[in-house]
């Protein structure tokens, strides 16, 4: 089976000049002959700010660019008209489309409700502060705009679990409605992390889980994607994404892909998720991008034996999508953990050349983020259609030196010159003996990523010699590999 490759195809600080979408269907071909099979698209809907909202402050999932709302008709993407556009390019060239679900909070209401509340403390939301009161809460969602075509519900605070501004007191705190409670089952940081921003949707209210099944089921006969990112799970009550994909996928009777967000460096919370979830879906290998982010921190200290360990990929691998970094991670950002640019190379041979996951490359590092004067990555390019053509086999491990690791690829005989050595190093560099089987003995191979400029011939044993430079990854390949991706790639 050939390899799979997901991109994110936008990052935080894009213009807000509408034209994502058009740009996405244009480059669709380029795409496709890059090696990239899948692609997750920003969301789609209406947001707060209009034109300038990313799309993470929700306010109309309905509006998909198509009524004067928030003081435009277009998203900071396009029109809706442009968005199917972009969805059918991309599926016509064969590439799956993912879309970002949003469905924790909604953002930017037309109006205000007297609700009782307690304020509960910002770090433990289990514990309140004082007594109920009475507050103002921006609840009410009618969509004026859009005059109820495609749903006439409306939204009220019944619908919801607390906000965090009192609008008549004009202050900030998060505050639990009368009669509420925040949803079990979401990540236990400060005490219950359900409350994130927003007006938060309660996921125990019947009304609420029907109405965002309605939605999803809608969205899906709109645009007909081939499935789901589905945004800050750790917030929401676990049991219910796994509801809502059953129902879409038997209502559908397609077997739609997801993807979650579940933000956390511990490896044990993500298991726990993707048990509680029945494994209906995979999640984004977190862990793994925080072992990049302090491996390319620490100035060549970092013990390189164990940069994959206690991640995603290595317990749960047909749940992990595995990515350097992403909209959230790039500088500027909120959690801003940004891998140095001298690892990035080492990262993505990492996500790219092994067996493991799914990984995902970021539209910052294949175009550059203008915004912060960071150029493109350097060879991902060739990266990714290294992994389409050549990164298939058998898989040996050589992690063992605190510095110089490694790994094979052993080939696939359906993939013509498949096959490759691979080796990193985040110190002075080195050398490393590795296996490449003996169907590969006499055969020269060469380093089509790193400066290493020398030849390796294979021994009638299988094994090489493989050679890095320091603080760089070399990708070894036969020589008919790599005289085609100079041709290829030139």
């Amino acid at each position: 089976m050939k390899n799979e490759t997901l991109m994110q195809y936008f990052e935080w600080d894009l213009p807000a000049d509408g034209l994502l979408w058009k740009r996405c269907a244009a480059q669709a071909p380029k795409l496709k002959a890059l090696g990239i099979t899948k692609v997750w698209l920003p969301p789609a809907y209406k947001g707060m700010n209009g034109m300038n909202d990313v799309g993470y402050g929700v306010y109309d999932t309905y509006d998909l660019g198509e009524f004067e709302q928030k003081g435009t008709v277009s998203t900071k993407y396009g029109t809706r008209e442009e968005y199917l556009k972009a969805v059918k390019a991309l599926q016509k060239n064969g590439i799956e489309v993912l879309a970002d679900v949003v469905l924790n909070h909604m953002m930017g209401a037309d109006g205000c409700e007297r609700v009782n509340a307690l304020e509960t403390a910002e770090n433990n939301r289990n514990q309140s502060i004082g007594n109920i009161k009475e507050i103002s809460a921006w609840t009410i969602f009618n969509f004026p705009g859009r005059a109820g075509k495609y749903s006439d519900f409306t939204w009220n605070s019944s619908h919801f679990n607390g906000v965090d501004w009192d609008e008549a007191s004009k202050r900030k705190a998060v505050y639990l409605f009368e009669g509420k409670k925040w949803d079990a089952q979401t990540d236990e940081e400060k005490g219950n992390f359900d409350y994130l921003m927003g007006a938060d949707l309660d996921m125990e209210n019947a009304v609420v889980r029907s109405q965002l099944i309605k939605w999803g089921l809608w969205y899906e006969e709109t645009v007909g994607m081939d499935g789901f990112r589905l945004d800050a799970v750790k917030h929401i009550k676990a049991g219910f994404y796994k509801e809502w994909l059953d129902k879409i996928r038997e209502k559908t009777g397609k077997n739609m892909f997801a993807v979650a967000e579940y933000w956390h460096a511990d490896l044990r919370r993500l298991l726990r998720y993707l048990d509680s979830v029945d494994h209906c879906m995979s999640l984004f290998d977190v862990p793994m991008h925080f072992n990049f982010y302090n491996a390319s921190n620490q100035g060549g200290t970092y013990d390189m034996r164990y940069l994959l360990d206690n991640t995603l990929a290595e317990h749960r691998s047909d749940c992990a999508v595995t990515f350097v970094d992403n909209h959230d991670t790039q500088p500027g950002q909120a959690l801003c953990s940004f891998v140095q640019s001298w690892f990035k190379p080492l990262a993505y041979a990492c996500i790219l050349f092994r067996k493991e996951g799914l990984p995902c490359i970021f539209y910052g590092d294949l175009y550059g983020l203008p915004s912060h004067n960071i150029p493109p990555m350097v060879n991902l390019r060739k990266m990714i259609k290294i992994r389409e053509l050549y990164a298939y086999g058998e898989q040996k491990d050589y992690f063992d030196h605190e510095n110089v690791v490694g790994w094979v690829r052993m080939g696939a005989d359906e993939w013509e010159n498949s096959g490759m050595a691979v080796l990193l190093s985040d110190g002075p560099g080195g050398q490393k003996r590795m296996y490449m089987g003996k169907k590969f003995s006499g055969m020269e191979f060469k380093d089509v990523i790193g400066k290493c400029t020398e030849t390796v011939v294979i021994g009638e044993d299988g094994w090489g010699e493989f050679r890095v430079d320091g603080g760089s990854v070399s990708v070894w390949v036969s020589v008919a590999a790599y005289e085609y991706l100079e041709t290829e790639i030139a």
